[in-house]
């Protein structure tokens, strides 16, 4: 695994006291997933969420605060927050650095102010993605802050294509920079950049949101945990962890409409040698399309990716797919080829690498690009 360099926990006693600082829901900063206002503050929890900040100045600071959902303290001390963060490139490249948010009020340093010093350019584009899924704990934001002779100005809205994906641990990039298939999994490991979702989502040019949590199923959890709270139940929410009404997410008031719903889950539902009845597996799965189209309507399209890793979840899928009577509903399943089944693959606990994650992107592709009518394009897939 590359070593990365935790800067986030430290507060930097040298900054100046005079600073241009803007609040964390200023309009000026881009905001792509599922996130939560309160007076100044902006709070989310779901893997893969970013934002886009766009400043001159000689440095970057943010202040925020980490909030972990364990109530058993020894269990909270293994959760860990990190981020990529991004400087005037593309989030398919290495990022600048790799952070970890933690503590309360704690003011981080997102960009060296090396490079700002040696940089030609004026205007710098940031961008700053969670690369730890929900469980790991709910970041919230206070303010953003640059010196004195520094400025914020707006970043790129969110972008004309937009998609939603709704998975499990392949969707979250669950041990995806892990050396090994043997290797286990720790939040270091776990990097969203790198999933199927996102290499498809720059593939397109398009904005993205993943409700995804590792282990969840359509009517079963891995090893039949959290029973009766499954990935149907999360997706109503504004953060993984919440499942009080007071927070559930309200479509009709999101600037975010995507051009379709990618759900890739299910096999969490065969694990450990068992499997959800047809009837439960088929009522809970229209159950998500109900949710689907109630956010974006009836003719928002819906593609439903599975693999053939037990015959009764290829069957299923296809079958009710078939069989739904809904508008726009599409099936895709992996025949055994295409499942991962080399070394070469996968990463900690036998999940998918990034090399892995590029299969399952090349194979997604071309679906997402007849059903948006998008086309596709003579570029890499990365």
């Amino acid at each position: 695994m590359k070593k990365i360099l935790f800067l986030a926990a430290s507060m930097l006693l040298t900054m100046s006291i005079f600073a241009e600082t803007i609040p964390a829901n200023d309009s000026r900063v881009t905001y792509v997933g599922r996130t939560w206002v309160d007076g100044t503050d902006v709070s989310f929890d779901w893997t893969a969420t970013y934002f886009r900040v766009v400043f001159s100045g000689k440095s970057l600071t943010m202040t925020a605060s980490e909030t972990k959902w364990d109530t058993d303290a020894e269990k909270a001390a293994t959760r860990h927050n990190y981020y990529n963060v991004w400087i005037d490139s593309s989030t398919s490249t290495e990022p600048h650095r790799i952070i970890e948010v933690a503590g309360n009020d704690t003011t981080i340093e997102l960009i060296d102010p090396a490079y700002l010093k040696s940089s030609k350019q004026k205007v710098h584009t940031v961008i700053v993605q969670k690369r730890t899924e929900g469980e790991q704990g709910k970041t919230t934001i206070h303010s953003f802050s640059t010196d004195a002779k520094g400025q914020f100005f707006s970043a790129e809205p969110l972008k004309e294509r937009q998609l939603e994906f709704i998975g499990d641990s392949y969707t979250c990039g669950y041990g995806i920079d892990a050396a090994t298939r043997t290797e286990r999994f720790t939040p270091e490991t776990e990097n969203a950049s790198r999933s199927y979702a996102a290499i498809v989502s720059r593939y397109f040019g398009a904005d993205y949101v993943a409700i995804a949590h590792s282990g969840m199923g359509i009517a079963r959890n891995y090893n039949s945990k959290f029973k009766g709270w499954w990935m149907p139940d999360r997706y109503l929410q504004t953060f993984d962890e919440d499942s009080t009404q007071l927070t559930r997410w309200d479509a009709s008031k999101s600037d975010f409409h995507p051009a379709m719903t990618i759900v890739y889950l299910g096999a969490n539902d065969f694990s450990t040698a068992l499997a959800p009845k047809f009837e439960d597996f088929r009522k809970h799965y229209y159950r998500l399309f109900d949710y689907i189209k109630t956010n974006y309507g009836e003719d928002h399209p819906i593609l439903c990716v599975t693999t053939k890793t037990h015959e009764y979840l290829f069957n299923y899928v296809r079958d009710l797919v078939n069989n739904c009577g809904r508008k726009n509903v599409y099936y895709l399943g992996y025949c055994p080829a295409q499942h991962l089944h080399t070394d070469e693959d996968l990463g900690a606990d036998v999940h998918p690498n990034y090399n892995g994650q590029q299969k399952k992107a090349y194979s997604i592709i071309p679906y997402i690009a007849t059903i948006t009518g998008w086309g596709l394009q003579d570029m890499p897939v990365k």
